[in-house]
């Protein structure tokens, strides 16, 4: 009995070892768990906190709305503002479906790379999801490689004069015979639908109706939306500089392609970033006929021509000759472009350059007509890459009278002229009604304004000066 109870004792002690143990192991799992758990759920939330980081992305800096009051000496007109265009694809495409049949396998290469480096360039802050657009971006401060033109229409302004350079104080055709480059300008090409008179159809319609045998692409630099405003504003302008400038050549007629300075006053406030561009638009351009370069719009705020212009200038021009271009390039002048006497004496070191007069008719009379005379006289070559019919604030003042003084004296001379501007806008200088269809505008009168109406008829009465 004894031996007995000493057994069931000794089970009973096993048992509660037994017992005691496996209650151990079951806490041991639980507190194993937690951890577990405790891991998986810090590391949830910290790859959720990743997500939303790498996906933020853009540039809060940027502005959300592009204002029509983008500077001092343009006004606003009746209050209208507008939403930045961000849809440089839809530009594209709809400018690409008007001029398709003009499009070769050459050209089509060119626009699917400059589509890779634009897409790269205004999503720099999101992950790449193709090993073609990493490849992109290591490689996009390389040179753009130079596409083949297209084939020039027979029977147009390019096709009849070929490359343009300077002869004395004329800029020649290919054959040596004086041309006078005759043409409209467009307004910003950030704002509103204003790119949108770049459409092949309207194009047309300037060269054949209007007589323009050349078109002024104005890439505002510093104000709203401008060049050198944030990455995704300058692809966005870029673009629509390369589709302006593929519809112009599909069309046989010449393009400038202008660096529209005006609130930075000074050339030499981006020459880094004008010095890029103009590099990477030489290469590109560098085998076409019809392209040319104008490097700053309009100098102002007390800078002259030898004091930072002309250096400027010649900075410029340096980096565009690298890339062994020959393209014609207009030069801007003082106080918007009108101190060109600045220049006699003191021209750059380029055979290949012309100077920029600009003239508003109810402001810019007399004077500045004797100037260019004198100019002229002197040898130096000038072109008139802006004008307009108004007062120099573009509104207000249409003056026929004094327009039709200037036209008679840039015939005689044969110094080329492009109007400001080829929009919409609510402006006396503008050449359209508001609210006009800029990518579709029609032939004769019926969508112009007394500005519009006035320059399509002197441009027409100098068609033989520019055919």
């Amino acid at each position: 009995m004894k031996k007995m109870s000493i057994r069931i004792l000794a089970i009973l002690m096993s048992m509660t070892i037994l017992l005691a143990g496996c209650s151990e192991n079951d806490s041991s799992k639980t507190d194993s768990s937690r951890a577990d758990s405790s891991s998986s759920s810090s590391s949830s939330v910290t790859d959720s906190s990743e997500d939303e980081s790498s996906t933020a992305g853009g540039d809060d800096t940027s502005p959300d709305v592009i204002p029509w009051d983008y500077s001092d000496g343009v006004p606003d007109p009746s209050g209208n503002t507008s939403a930045p265009d961000d849809s440089s694809e839809k530009d594209d495409s709809s400018d690409d479906s008007s001029s398709k049949k003009n499009d070769d396998s050459s050209a089509k290469q060119t626009k699917a790379t400059t589509k890779a480096v634009t897409t790269t360039a205004t999503k720099k802050d999101a992950a790449p999801t193709k090993a073609s657009t990493t490849t992109t971006t290591k490689k996009s401060s390389a040179p753009a490689p130079t596409p083949t033109p297209t084939p020039t229409p027979s029977g147009t302004p390019v096709q009849r004069h070929g490359a343009l350079h300077i002869s004395g104080n004329h800029i020649v055709d290919s054959h040596g015979k004086v041309f006078m480059l005759q043409g409209m300008s467009t307004h910003g090409i950030m704002w509103e639908d204003f790119s949108n008179i770049l459409s092949a159809n309207s194009l047309k319609v300037l060269r054949d109706d209007w007589k323009c045998n050349a078109v002024r692409i104005a890439m505002y630099t510093e104000e709203w939306g401008g060049y050198t405003t944030g990455s995704s504003y300058a692809s966005q302008a870029k673009q629509k500089v390369i589709n302006g400038v593929a519809q112009a050549t599909s069309l046989g007629m010449y393009v400038i392609i202008d660096w529209h300075i005006l609130n930075d006053g000074n050339p030499q406030k981006h020459q880094s970033e004008a010095i890029a561009f103009f590099t990477e638009m030489a290469n590109r351009y560098k085998g076409y006929s019809n392209v040319i370069f104008e490097l700053c719009n309009e100098p102002n705020g007390g800078v002259t021509w030898a004091g930072q212009i002309k250096p400027y200038c010649q900075a410029v021009t340096n980096a565009i000759r690298k890339t062994g271009a020959k393209n014609l390039i207009i030069c801007g002048t003082g106080t918007w472009s009108q101190d060109i006497d600045q220049v006699l004496g003191n021209k750059l070191s380029d055979s290949n350059c012309a100077y920029t007069l600009h003239f508003y008719a109810n402001t810019h009379t007399d004077w500045l007509r004797q100037r260019l005379q004198k100019c002229y006289n002197s040898g130096l070559p000038v072109l008139v890459t802006e004008f307009g019919t108004c007062d120099a604030s573009g509104n207000g003042g249409f003056n026929e009278s004094q327009t039709r003084q200037w036209y008679s004296l840039l015939s005689k001379l044969k110094v080329g002229w492009f109007n400001w501007s080829a929009c919409g806008k609510n402006e006396t200088a503008s050449a359209f009604k508001p609210g006009t269809n800029l990518s579709s505008i029609s032939a004769g009168e019926s969508q112009l304004t007394s500005s519009g109406k006035l320059i399509r008829t002197l441009f027409r009465a100098n068609a033989s000066n520019a055919a």
